[in-house]
């Protein structure tokens, strides 16, 4: 088997997901005009969030560049669960842009809410709250299928963990802001993952 057939498609991938990323991160703050405060992030989730955001992206470029520097923890996967990865990946790109594409202006890099944004009920956020969290967490699990990484797995798994033991201050700026219309909000959707109807 190929790596490089791996790694090539791994790395489209990762560019696609940070390009979209990227762009509609900086239209927003370009477009805002503000830079959006961390202080209420907290400290201790300020670093667990960056340090281990750090270990799981230099843990994908080291594969990126040499696969080598990342075999010790080589999972075994078969060919056919590894370009399974790679298919998921791609899926994760396009709902990367559905999601941004939605949310526009109102994407922010901490817990506190742009003083401009309005409340997004429309495209993927119709049903989910917060959507980029499952999906980046998909993406890089997709990234580790790729890699047969087993370490990357559980960093993206991790990485999941800090996000949702963020989520309820992140919620509670968003109820500060919104009040009712959010709490409304909250009682149709699912936090990460559509609510099922009973």
């Amino acid at each position: 088997m190929n790596e490089n057939a791996f790694r090539i498609s791994a790395t489209i991938i990762l560019l696609s997901a940070i390009g979209i990323s990227i762009y509609f991160r900086s239209k927003a703050d370009r477009e805002s005009g503000e830079r959006v405060s961390w202080k209420d992030e907290g400290l201790p989730m300020i670093l667990a969030l960056r340090l281990g955001g750090l270990v799981l992206w230099f843990s994908a470029l080291a594969y990126l560049i040499n696969p080598a520097w990342m075999a010790w923890a080589r999972a075994g996967l078969p060919g056919a669960v590894r370009w399974s990865g790679i298919g998921a990946g791609a899926v994760c790109v396009a709902l990367i842009y559905w999601l941004f594409s939605s949310i526009g202006a109102g994407i922010s890099p901490t817990v506190a809410t742009r003083r401009e944004h309005r409340l997004v009920t429309h495209g993927p956020y119709r049903w989910v709250r917060h959507p980029l969290y499952p999906v980046a967490t998909a993406l890089f699990l997709s990234f580790a299928a790729a890699a047969d990484n087993w370490f990357i797995a559980v960093l993206a798994i991790f990485a999941l963990i800090l996000l949702a033991a963020r989520v309820p201050n992140e919620e509670a700026h968003l109820i500060e802001k919104f009040g009712d219309e959010y709490r409304q909000y909250m009682k149709r959707t699912g936090r990460f993952l559509p609510r099922l109807k009973s």
